[in-house]
């Protein structure tokens, strides 16, 4: 199972960060992982360059071609399993990892049109984990904002590229001090340890 963690945030010392090591730990450890299967982006470490640009030089159909993204379209293809580690800020992902998803989950790369009402998902067969953490309750994003963060990613997202098996740990009350950020961070490690896949 080759795994992609795309990680996505700007301090080293965060307590995404401290996930990232976790997750790392807990597939080092697991007997079904081999260590060369596990690739790590990080997008603000690599300067990953998230605007968006249309212009007389760049077409939006010549997207899914753009030289300068051909390392990370391989890396998208090389993958089996996602894992994106990211802050919910304002109610929804980093504008670095929006910028990523809006560069790289281009027309007939990730999806092709076919004329219905959905498109074809060129993506399909992988799967994702999505691990984010929140200053506010974990209950928040439900209760207050009609889910929208899971449905982002979910439905408007990964159904549309073809990806269907979807995992979110959504961790709220991060800056409490009762915020059990050790539980938290251990309950990664042990699932990326113990998964069968």
């Amino acid at each position: 199972m080759k795994t992609l963690i795309i990680y996505t945030h700007p301090n080293r010392h965060s307590l995404s960060h401290a996930f990232l090591q976790q997750t790392l730990q807990g597939l080092q450890e697991n007997p079904h992982v081999e260590e060369e299967d596990i690739q790590v982006l990080d997008l603000y470490g690599e300067g990953f360059d998230p605007i968006l640009v249309f212009n007389d030089q760049k077409r939006r159909r010549d997207m899914h071609v753009e030289p300068t993204l051909e390392k990370y379209r391989n890396q998208l293809l090389w993958a089996d399993r996602i894992v994106m580690i990211y802050p919910i800020w304002w109610g929804r992902p980093p504008a670095m990892l929006l910028g990523y998803i809006d560069r790289m989950f281009a027309s007939n790369f990730a999806y092709r049109e076919k004329g219905g009402l959905l498109p074809e998902g060129l993506l399909k067969g992988k799967s994702v984990v999505c691990i984010s953490t929140m200053k506010g309750p974990t209950l928040y994003p439900l209760l207050w904002l009609g889910n929208a963060h899971k449905t982002l990613m979910r439905r408007a997202l990964f159904s549309y590229v073809g990806i269907k098996k979807v995992k979110f740990f959504e961790f709220g009350g991060m800056e409490k001090k009762q915020g059990q950020q050790t539980k938290k961070l251990d309950r990664i490690y042990r699932y990326f340890r113990s998964a069968a896949y």
